[in-house]
């Protein structure tokens, strides 16, 4: 490898540290916040969000892995709490009696309706708190929109 090679790949990770750290001060805001105020974690907000979303308001259980970042395992264990909590259902799939779906509650969108704006808050104020930091001020502005 030479040194421009090398340079490379120097500047991808130190833009991958950049990016790692952005995302954990803000993860770590919405973490707190939700759970504070919701008892909800960032990844089962983030999977009430990713149901909400759908027409006919379901997602197959691959689906909201991959929404999630979560493996199969993960996905289950997270999806029965949530559905322990009566903020989803788990229904069959009448195409494909394999498949499972996921489906929000009454209830689950109406946590979903009252934190949305505590994690949209959350969100921006975390961002302009890394706007401070001079290393992440420009992948702030970036996800601001700026």
């Amino acid at each position: 490898m030479g040194v421009a090679d090398d340079a490379a790949v120097e500047i991808r990770a130190q833009g991958w540290r950049r990016l790692a750290a952005l995302h954990g001060r803000i993860e770590t805001a919405l973490e707190k916040a939700l759970s504070a105020q919701f008892e909800l974690s960032v990844v089962e907000y983030t999977v009430l969000d990713a149901l909400s979303r759908q027409k006919g308001w379901h997602m197959r259980m691959q689906q909201v892995g991959r929404a999630a970042a979560l493996s199969p395992s993960a996905i289950t264990r997270l999806v029965t709490r949530l559905e322990n909590r009566n903020l989803l259902v788990r229904c069959i799939c009448p195409d494909d009696r394999r498949g499972i779906y996921t489906e929000l509650t009454t209830q689950g969108r109406t946590l979903l309706a009252s934190a949305a704006p505590v994690h949209d808050k959350i969100l921006q104020e975390a961002l302009e708190e890394a706007r401070e930091v001079p290393e992440l001020t420009d992948l702030a502005d970036h996800l601001r929109g700026r």
